[in-house]
């Protein structure tokens, strides 16, 4: 039944491809697997469907143009490759997808493009009119100018922020491997395959191996906090192999194929979204144990009698992190003031902000309507 509600069904796909398998794992575009894709995608049109194509490759075809066995550790060459590469890989798929009468659109994002409110609007009205012109819009980071500090990382996270952006209905990751597996199949031949299980489970975490490409820069940890990222705008996502015949024309009819992951919990407004979708939060703030038991089970704001301390370099509007007294990850918010205030109101009541600061300012540091819960 979940593989008939969250694949079959599914309207609007964001599909991710990765470098290993557009690249004949680094030798060099390959124009049939690229052949092969671009007419899936044409299929699951033609079935009425919505495809957002967020595709690695660009780094890759550029160490393969230049004569690069490994990926560049230098940010400038690694910007260098993506410059090379990008080019190639946008004409490969502009010319396959011609044959289907359909009109490609690349669009390059940054970090800065999903984490200022602004520019996060103006990437998504883009998207959703591109949708609406029934265009395929091709994704990919910008790698070409990105600083290091402030990458999205890699393009499963980018994959699961463009769902949450178009509010997509299924997330589809391809990769070389099957999909999640309880123990690492290249060294387990006991491993079994998770077929399905809710993205919330951050035991799934556990199962994930490390990176072992040379060319790409996640591993199966980052596709499953992809999927944990996308669930959060209801997005139900699919971990398979891209090595799999017509996979994706086999995911729409329901086939059960990869590790199924899906949402649990109740899909975040959009505006705490854009909040918990931020890969580099300005701040850091610590909580108390009664503050952070606060937040966590009663929806309370947060105030400042309840941090203890305050680190990063963070001004009034910025996305800040709160870490419970043992350090876990627990909220991401909107902040209320610059740190070097909530450094003056720490562990104070409200009540004494305008004594303290010499303005009376919001009573809460993050309010709960900015607030979102992350653990």
């Amino acid at each position: 039944m979940n593989r008939t509600k969250y694949t079959k069904q599914a309207q609007r796909w964001v599909v991710k491809i990765g470098s290993a398998l557009l690249t004949k794992d680094g030798a060099g575009l390959d124009y049939e697997a690229i052949a092969d894709w671009s007419a899936q995608i044409a299929s699951l049109r033609e079935q009425g469907r919505e495809i957002i194509l967020v595709s690695s490759g660009s780094v890759a075809e550029g160490m393969s143009r230049m004569g690069w066995k490994r990926r560049p550790k230098e940010l400038a060459k690694l910007q260098a490759a993506a410059a090379i590469g990008q080019t190639g890989l946008i004409e490969a798929y502009e010319s396959e997808f011609k044959q289907y009468n359909i009109q490609a659109a690349q669009i390059l994002l940054t970090h800065d493009d999903v984490s200022n409110r602004r520019r996060y609007l103006n990437a998504r009205n883009t998207l959703r009119t591109l949708i609406e012109l029934k265009t395929l819009p091709i994704i990919n980071e910008n790698d070409t100018v990105a600083l290091e500090e402030m990458r999205l990382g890699d393009n499963d996270t980018l994959a699961a922020l463009v769902a949450n952006l178009v509010e997509a209905d299924l997330l589809v990751i391809l990769t070389d491997q099957q999909g999640l597996f309880d123990k690492d199949p290249r060294h387990h031949e006991d491993a079994t395959l998770i077929c399905e299980d809710s993205a919330c489970n951050q035991g799934l975490l556990g199962f994930a191996g490390k990176v072992s490409t040379a060319l790409g820069s996640g591993g199966m940890t980052t596709k499953i906090t992809a999927a944990q990222r996308a669930a959060r705008s209801g997005c139900a996502t699919v971990i398979a192999s891209g090595r799999e015949d017509k996979v994706l024309e086999r995911l729409s009819h329901g086939e059960t194929l990869g590790t199924l992951l899906i949402p649990d919990t109740t899909p975040l407004v959009a505006r705490k979204q854009w909040i918990a979708g931020h890969v580099n939060a300005s701040g850091v703030l610590h909580l108390d144990q009664g503050a952070a038991h606060s937040v966590q089970k009663k929806g309370a704001s947060l105030l400042p009698i309840g941090v203890e301390d305050a680190e990063g370099d963070f001004r009034r509007g910025d996305v800040v992190d709160c870490k419970d007294h043992d350090g876990n990850l627990i909220a991401r918010g909107l902040i209320n003031y610059a740190r070097e205030d909530v450094l003056k109101l720490c562990k104070n009541p409200s009540s004494r902000i305008s004594e303290i600061l010499g303005y009376q300012g919001e009573l809460e540091l993050i309010h709960r309507d900015n607030l979102v819960l992350l653990n």
